[in-house]
């Protein structure tokens, strides 16, 4: 376990790669990282100038730009050739916005999630399962598929047709991020784009390993790496929570009902989902895994802390010092880092209670 012990000076260096090129006159970059089933986002700002190629005419052409943020930390005199440089996010360039006279560039863009987000799709994917759905999806965007295998045809019977189809008639109003999302929610899986490659697999943090220690004040087990900390309970899911799957098998001509947790309204809160065609080992798992995730809520934490490249959206972290109850182990999911000329290296990270207790 770490405890995010950082220097008291620390020279964190930036460099930026356009379409594989280093780009010059970079001020400032800022990279917010989730877990939200969402493309992670990134905003440049540059200075016009400082290289004969980075033009205000350059930028004005450009269609396309794939852009690299990379950190480094290193001696001040070093070159910036000897670095080790740590990749914030790889992803294209939205919208480029040029500033004039104050001679500025200011690039905003998205992960690689961003192309399958716009692709649509109006594919059956007869009689596959899962993980070959979205292997197949990964190549047609020429990224690597980190795909753990899915046992099971994906999708639903349609009344006496013998192949399993993923799609039907409204396939039109769905993007391949969404059928990959969905077909993440019904395996219990997590689905990401990390660098050009596309991750479908089981939840891999361990609430029982954190890989971080968080502390606001100085403890026995070590000093304070904390500048700022928020926590929030919500008090509507501090009781019993209960989630209740009901379905309507078409094939079996059956109705399906699996719960989880506290189903009595009068215990806590209840929560019902309907979902359509599932078996009750399916409707068990999903129920399942909504309570999971609505528990994961109940308590918040939100922190800012100097930059640093080990924590991931995906991390387990634990706090300590506080005297509380907040004192437990928490699910990032949300990681902001900023690194400015003016301002040093930053971040700002969004943690949700682990079901686990320490």
């Amino acid at each position: 376990m770490s405890d995010l012990l950082l220097p008291s000076v620390r020279y964190p260096r930036l460099q930026v790669l356009a379409n594989g090129a280093p780009l010059t006159g970079v001020r400032d970059a800022e990279v917010s990282a989730n877990s939200h089933y969402g493309a992670s986002r990134f905003s440049l700002t540059i200075a016009l100038g400082a290289d004969p190629l980075w033009t205000a005419a350059y930028w004005s052409a450009q269609s396309s730009v794939i852009l690299d943020v990379q950190v480094a930390f290193m001696p001040a005199s070093a070159p910036a050739n000897s670095a080790t440089w740590v990749s914030l996010i790889l992803g294209a360039a939205d919208t480029i916005e040029i500033e004039l006279p104050q001679q500025l560039v200011r690039v905003h863009g998205r992960d690689l999630t961003a192309a399958l987000l716009t692709a649509r799709t109006q594919e059956t994917f007869a009689n596959q399962t899962s993980s070959e759905i979205v292997a197949t999806i990964a190549a047609r965007h020429n990224l690597t598929a980190a795909v753990t295998p899915t046992g099971g045809l994906a999708g639903r019977y349609y009344e006496l047709e013998h192949d399993q189809l993923t799609l039907g008639q409204f396939s039109r109003a769905s993007t391949e991020w969404d059928l990959m999302v969905f077909l993440a929610q019904q395996e219990g899986y997590d689905i990401f784009v990390e660098g050009s490659t596309l991750y479908f697999q089981p939840p891999t943090a361990n609430p029982m390993s954190p890989d971080a220690t968080l502390r606001p004040v100085a403890t026995f087990n070590g000093p304070a790496n904390l500048s700022e900390l928020r926590m929030e309970r919500c008090l509507a899911l501090a009781g019993n929570i209960g989630v209740t799957v009901k379905s309507w098998n078409s094939r079996q001509g059956a109705a399906v009902t699996q719960s989880a947790g506290a189903a009595d309204a009068a215990s806590g809160q209840s929560y019902q989902l309907v979902r359509p065609n599932l078996l009750p080992d399916q409707a068990t798992t999903l129920a399942q895994n909504w309570l999971g995730m609505l528990t994961q809520h109940e308590r918040v934490i939100t922190a800012r802390m100097p930059g640093e490249l080990t924590l991931t959206p995906r991390s387990v972290v634990a706090l300590e010092g506080t005297g509380t109850a907040f004192d437990q182990v928490y699910y990032v999911d949300t990681l902001d880092r900023q690194i400015r000329f003016d301002g040093g290296f930053v971040q700002r990270m969004r943690a949700k209670n682990s079901t686990v207790a320490q």
